[in-house]
């Protein structure tokens, strides 16, 4: 019987609300059992402070730091609640916030200090989870599918997990295939703009888009990007779409259309695949705009849900992957496969940093 771990995973999305705290039990192959899950929004400074460092596009130290010491105090702060010891924890999956993501050029960049972190929490820490697939020609993400295939090995195939976070991505899992890819923006251009318009962070419910107009020249202008007549797999950056934002309408018509394009851009990957998926099923913070699920179900002609009708939490799933990809990680497993980020072989990654400072590649 294979051993089983006690990880923590981390992960701040694109979104760039929150430090997402899971811990799950996991051999790292089908065993995977949820724990508990809690998260530790950023305060509107910290969220500027990290918007600002996306606009630079540089390696900032003290941004690092600053990211690292808040994933740390997350840690801190929900072991405690949960009234469990660091020295019961085995392993620290943690991601760290991208700054940007560029797999044309083979580059990315997520600021997050392993050893750091390690030597804070008395864990060790599993970070880098990228680099080693993007080396070996791979897209470097998606990276969540091999945990959505783990969660779904007993569910009725074919079936499609889309996580609508700042950039939405698609699983489409099979009887034995996987493919998975990111397909085009999710909540990012969306909140930018209510964040602009109103102050407040994101679109609740899609009140706002229920209430506007789809402006239909923007939909057709945006899939005509060439991204969507790439095969897949494939990947995008955060600003890839910044272009399509409209200008000059209404908070509401903005708002509509820019849900649109990510609806437009999801049902476009769903007719995509050689077999209709029995299922759409939503995780990530999108899947609460009610008007963007409607939308897409519509669009895509599929059933849509919640993982929660699952049993699955929407709002940790990604957290929870990097804990189950942490475990991947330290026993030398693949995080990454060619059909999920276009590697050519499956491919283990990550660099693990011991709670007493070392650090080792794992390849």
């Amino acid at each position: 019987m294979p051993p089983l771990f006690k990880a923590v995973g981390l992960m701040s999305g694109t979104s760039l609300d929150a430090v997402d705290v899971a811990l799950i039990e996991t051999d790292g192959l089908d065993h995977v059992v949820f724990q508990a899950a809690d998260s530790f929004p950023y305060d509107p400074m910290f969220r500027k402070l990290i918007r600002d460092g996306i606009a630079r596009g540089e390696n900032d130290p003290n941004l690092e730091e600053q990211i690292t010491k808040k994933h740390a105090s997350a840690v801190h702060s929900f072991l405690a609640a949960q009234k469990i010891a660091a020295d019961q924890i085995d392993v620290i999956g943690f991601h760290g916030q991208t700054l940007w993501h560029k797999p044309k050029e083979g580059k990315t960049l997520q600021l997050g200090d392993g050893a750091m972190l390690a030597a804070m929490t008395g864990i060790d820490v599993v970070n880098d989870f990228r680099s080693a697939d993007m080396l070996a020609g791979g897209q470097g993400a998606p990276l969540v599918p091999l945990y959505h295939r783990a969660l779904a090995h007993d569910l009725q195939k074919p079936l499609a997990i889309v996580n609508i976070g700042g950039v939405a991505n698609i699983t489409w899992i099979g009887d034995e295939e996987l493919i998975a890819f990111d397909t085009g923006p999710g909540n990012a251009l969306l909140d930018d703009w209510v964040l602009k318009g109103t102050g407040k962070p994101f679109d609740e419910n899609g009140a706002l888009a229920a209430k506007g107009r789809v402006f239909d020249s923007y939909i057709e202008l945006f899939l005509h990007h060439p991204y969507f007549e790439k095969p897949p797999p494939k990947s995008l950056d955060r600003e890839t779409f910044s272009n399509f934002v409209p200008k000059g309408l209404s908070l509401e018509d903005g708002a509509a259309t820019l849900t649109m394009m990510s609806v437009a851009a999801i049902a476009l990957a769903v007719r995509s695949f050689d077999k209709k998926p029995e299922k759409i099923y939503l995780t990530g913070g999108g899947r609460r705009n009610k008007t963007m699920r409607a939308w897409l179900a519509a669009q895509s002609g599929v059933s849509v849900e919640c993982v929660e009708e699952l049993g699955w939490r929407g709002d940790s799933m990604e957290a929870e992957a990097f804990a189950y990809l942490a475990v991947r990680s330290v026993l030398g497993l693949p995080l990454t496969l060619p059909t999920t980020t276009g590697v050519k072989e499956p491919m283990t990654g990550g660099v693990i940093f011991s709670f007493a400072g070392e650090g080792a590649n794992i390849t």
